[in-house]
């Protein structure tokens, strides 16, 4: 029994660059959504990037070492299983790493599918109810990149508010504008863009626009006229959390 729990392999929640750096507020409601679901799991501070936006410049030899170096760190922590919240990071570690580092077995999950369980199941429990009209954003790797499309909407429509689509959305949803390197290298066409997205979230009539990648929410939020929201800060108003 003994040598068993040594063995057993760790569960990782890996935030990503900017909920680290960046969100940091959203790094923390996933951690109290997990712990609240009883969801144990450890964090590391070795882990290095993703690797995204450096495969996505087109720096392969750069992702590459950037996958070793997270590989061997999930090694020496025993990782059998990452819980991701970003959805650039969940989607480059379960469809990508295994490209280029053939001892990658382990397992990815996205937060949003395990939250939504735990609606489900009732190991999160709901107090109140949300009131009025919310469209959602889908992020592109989450969404056309990863196929993830109902899980958020459920844990919307299981808050209590009535859910209306965009013009463009799932498989057809628009771009936030700077994802891809869009926004750091051509910053006025992320702006066009994001603008546009804001333009069809407002014609819905939702009182909230709601989306699951930090990225988004920062390409969003800089537009007035709909209030914008991570996924996250929606569930945490509405769910009751012990103080960890």
């Amino acid at each position: 029994m003994i040598i068993e729990k040594v063995l057993k392999p760790n569960v990782l929640y890996y935030p990503g660059c900017l909920k680290k750096f960046v969100y940091r507020n959203l790094k923390e409601n996933y951690e109290k959504i997990l712990r609240e679901m009883e969801v144990k799991f450890i964090e590391v501070e070795e882990e290095v990037c993703c690797g995204s936006p450096v495969r996505n410049a087109g720096y392969f030899q750069q992702f590459r070492n950037l996958v070793r170096k997270n590989f061997e760190v999930f090694r020496k922590y025993n990782v059998g299983k990452i819980i991701l919240s970003c959805p650039a990071c969940y989607y480059t570690f379960s469809k990508e790493y295994s490209k280029v580092c053939r001892e990658w077995k382990i397992e990815c999950v996205h937060a949003i599918k395990m939250i939504w369980e735990g609606i489900r199941d009732g190991r999160l429990k709901i107090y109140r109810k949300g009131r009025g009209k919310v469209t959602y954003h889908d992020p592109c790797h989450l969404g056309r990149y990863s196929g993830i499309y109902e899980e958020p909407r459920m844990i919307i429509k299981a808050l209590g508010y009535d859910l209306v689509e965009m013009e463009e959305s799932r498989e057809t949803s628009l771009c936030c504008g700077s994802g891809g390197g869009v926004g750091a290298n051509y910053p006025i066409l992320a702006r066009e863009i994001a603008k546009e997205r804001i333009e069809q979230a407002k014609k819905t009539r939702a009182k909230i626009l709601v989306t699951s990648c930090p990225l988004c929410v920062f390409s969003l939020k800089k537009f007035s006229g709909i209030k914008t929201v991570e996924i996250s800060e929606l569930i945490l108003s509405h769910v009751k959390v012990k103080k960890w």
